[in-house]
């Protein structure tokens, strides 16, 4: 059962967000541990809405493969990168330049030019005209195979924890497998530039929540990204270099009906010569299948924390929703 919205604080630090080895759940030492490690991911989450996840399988070669081909990418000349943008699409597919998405209720853009990669469907799908054909830099003839095989690995592994989220709050382990394996989900690598100058008004990414059901960051070892606390502090997070670091976003938030918390994080500039160095980061955006229903799940409806949505709403339809909020639309 989903229970309270509040986490059971029970061998969960407050003030230090855990990492846990997800092998203990696909390769468990015994039924017991497993049954732990499922306990222990949902009391995370309850509580921080983030969880660092080692023993993921995903090699530092395929990541620094991977981050290679992005660097070299983020490299060409501007008129270049711009040739993949693709106006009125919401960022959808391709390149989006530096300076246009910007935070929910902020006042200025964040600091960063990324691009999309998105799930490869037949163009006969019934979901075709939502989900666009990717684009690929033919500039740099790997990129394709290289980002779409991290597309891969990474929406693998996101269905892992949320099989294990499943089984936490009372679901069949593979509840969520027919509900996001056409999901319009997307990896973004991202380029932050150096900052040159000492008094921008804004920051590398401003506070805000991921609109997604969980997003898995890739290659979060470089320092800048916070997390709000529930006591109102931003803790920073710089995970271990073999660290994925995995976080609810709003969709299952909604879904839940605030079981597990969309936490609010930012990546803020580094202090001194560090913020004259590019930071690079590659979040994916774990989503459902664009029909998917959001509606609060029975199981997560209680006297304590009563439904706080009484209407559905499509993934799509809550996406589109979001994009216009940060000036994606």
């Amino acid at each position: 059962m989903c229970g309270s919205s509040r986490p059971a604080a029970t061998g969960i630090d407050v003030n230090r967000i855990p990492t846990l080895d997800i092998r203990r759940f696909s390769e468990p030492a015994s039924p017991a541990d497993r049954e732990a490690f499922v306990a222990e991911l949902g009391a995370a989450y309850r509580e921080w809405g983030f969880c660092g996840i080692r023993g993921h399988e995903i090699s530092d070669a395929q990541i620094d493969t991977a981050y290679d081909v992005f660097k070299r990418f983020f490299a060409l000349p501007d008129e270049v990168k711009r040739k993949y943008n693709v106006p009125g699409s919401g960022g959808a597919r391709g390149y989006t330049p530096f300076g246009v998405e910007t935070a929910k209720d902020s006042k200025h853009f964040d600091l960063k030019e990324f691009w999309h990669v998105g799930r490869e469907i037949p163009r006969d799908s019934k979901y075709a005209d939502v989900m666009p054909p990717n684009l690929w830099p033919e500039e740099i003839p790997e990129f394709r195979d290289v980002a779409y095989g991290l597309y891969t690995s990474l929406d693998q592994l996101g269905s892992r924890v949320l099989s294990a989220l499943a089984l936490h709050i009372g679901l069949p382990e593979s509840y969520f497998a027919d509900k996001t394996d056409s999901g319009n989900s997307i990896l973004r690598p991202i380029h932050y530039p150096p900052i040159t100058t000492d008094d921008v008004p804004n920051v590398r990414a401003g506070a805000h929540e991921d609109i997604n059901l969980i997003t898995l960051l890739v290659g979060a070892s470089a320092e800048g990204l916070e997390v709000l606390s529930r006591k109102g502090e931003w803790v920073p997070f710089t995970a271990d270099a073999d660290t994925i670091v995995v976080n609810i976003g709003d969709m299952l938030q909604r879904l839940t009906n605030h079981v597990y918390p969309s936490t609010t994080h930012r990546v803020v500039n580094p202090k001194g010569e560090k913020a004259r160095q590019p930071r690079y980061s590659t979040p994916f955006f774990l989503h459902p299948n664009p029909d998917f229903l959001i509606d609060v799940l029975p199981s997560c409806v209680t006297a304590e924390n009563p439904s706080r949505y009484p209407e559905a709403i499509t993934a799509h339809g809550y996406l589109e929703e979001r994009l216009r909020e940060i000036k994606l639309k």
